[in-house]
């Protein structure tokens, strides 16, 4: 792609170095979006891939880099400019500026708000120890990638996905793992119980002590001053030199609060990702959106959705008129089981089992007054696959159909849909 010749004016300013930010700034270069393009963010160095840092980065024998989200030259190819370790401060919405940190002033035809999110924390006594992390940044992985090569006794706090995953690195290392979890089953507000329980009992099988319906209650310090030990609300107290919490995220809507934008659990957005100023748009884990698939507005976390959005907002921006439909997709490695789900399940949901849990090899099909609305997949890409095609077109098997012996989700997706589609 040429880099000369850009039209002139102050073009898109995109607040948010990560995947949702920079997609953005490609798919406008994709587009021929001529004006000029700067993305700010906090974080120093070049945008990196945020989902291995849980996984693969933490194993032992692996190297502690990042894998960069586009290649070496992509910035300076696209002529784009990336403002990086100066975080916006501030949104100007009358003269369509952006403050930095640094204290110098961005102008602007377009917005757009990657802000992300930002780790939960804890409030109970001791959390501030030494030895206590949380695991969102390039910065969190190093620090526990070190911690790992001496940790013995472990504990984390919440089974949700980057819980798990983290647990899954720790028994690589050797450590002796203790997850608490107050919910009654893991990764309980993503998955259906029947595939919660499944992952309940192969975290056990790996050696995880998961503890479940036991939340944190405080923690106490060694004799050097580090966490040492993990009460939980039972009394008990486990043993920790390392301990990890991840108790979910908050969106960083506070840069659009502040400018007057609509918020509520993260920035309000349209259908086209525009704020209640139509100059600025919101993408990623900070936008809250109306979802066609969960026939509600909600904020999803996932590279898919950040990705999928980015593409959307610059379409929005280049003038396409046409509200964000995509379906939602998420995906978890946790040792050697690889979870992947279509769509999204909600309680009540009429499920059925396609393969062999006993196998590590199965999918469970979600229905909702007989119509195919989620899937959720364990080592089965060609279930997850189909699933997706098949949700997305809205011509999944009815449940009598999936229930029936030998049904396959793969064959009925070739069967149903055009060829251009399956």
């Amino acid at each position: 792609m040429a880099t000369t010749h850009r039209a002139p004016g102050p073009g898109t300013v995109i607040i948010g170095g990560g995947q949702a930010g920079l997609q953005v700034a490609d798919s406008l270069r994709a587009g021929g979006y001529t004006a000029p393009v700067t993305i700010i963010a906090d974080e120093h160095g070049t945008p990196y891939q945020r989902p291995p840092l849980s996984k693969d980065f933490l194993l032992p024998g692996k190297e502690a880099a990042p894998l960069p989200l586009r290649g070496p030259d992509f910035l300076a190819t696209h002529d784009i400019t990336l403002r990086a370790g100066t975080p916006a401060t501030a949104i100007d919405r009358g003269a369509r500026t952006v403050a930095l940190a640094d204290g110098t002033t961005v102008p602007f035809e377009h917005l757009v708000l990657a802000t992300g999110a930002r780790n939960r924390s804890l409030s109970c006594p001791g959390a501030g120890l030494p030895g206590i992390h949380g695991l969102k940044t390039l910065h969190h992985a190093e620090a526990l990638h070190l911690a790992l090569s001496a940790a013995r006794d472990v504990v984390v706090i919440g089974a949700g996905f980057i819980g798990l995953e983290f647990a899954a690195a720790a028994r690589a290392h050797g450590a002796r793992v203790t997850v608490l979890e107050f919910a009654p089953r893991p990764m309980g507000r993503a998955l259906t119980p029947l595939m919660g329980d499944y992952f309940a009992a192969h975290h056990a099988e790996q050696g995880v002590d998961l503890r479940l319906g036991e939340g944190i209650e405080s923690f106490t310090a060694g004799a050097d001053g580090s966490v040492a030990a993990a009460v939980s609300t039972t009394g008990t107290s486990y043993r920790a030199d390392l301990v990890v919490v991840g108790i979910g995220v908050v969106p960083n809507d506070s840069l659009a609060a502040e400018a007057g934008l609509a918020t509520e659990n993260g920035i309000v957005v349209d259908g086209g990702l525009r704020t209640s100023d139509p100059a600025i748009l919101a993408v990623g884990d900070c936008a809250n959106f109306p979802n066609t698939h969960a026939g509600t507005r909600t904020r999803l976390e996932s590279v898919q959705n950040a990705t999928d959005q980015g593409r959307h907002a610059a379409a929005t921006i280049l003038g396409t008129v046409a509200d964000y439909t995509e379906l939602p997709r998420f995906w978890s490695t946790q040792g050697p089981v690889r979870l992947q789900i279509a769509g999204l399940s909600a309680p009540g949901d009429q499920t059925t089992v396609l393969g062999d849990p006993a196998a590590g090899k199965f999918s469970v099909l979600c229905h909702r007054d007989g119509r195919l609305v989620a899937a959720e997949s364990v080592n089965s890409p060609a279930d997850h696959i189909a699933a997706r095609k098949l949700i997305a077109a809205g011509v999944g098997p009815a449940p009598e159909e999936a229930a029936a012996p030998g049904f396959s989700l793969k064959a009925h997706a070739k069967t149903v849909l055009v060829p251009s589609i399956a």
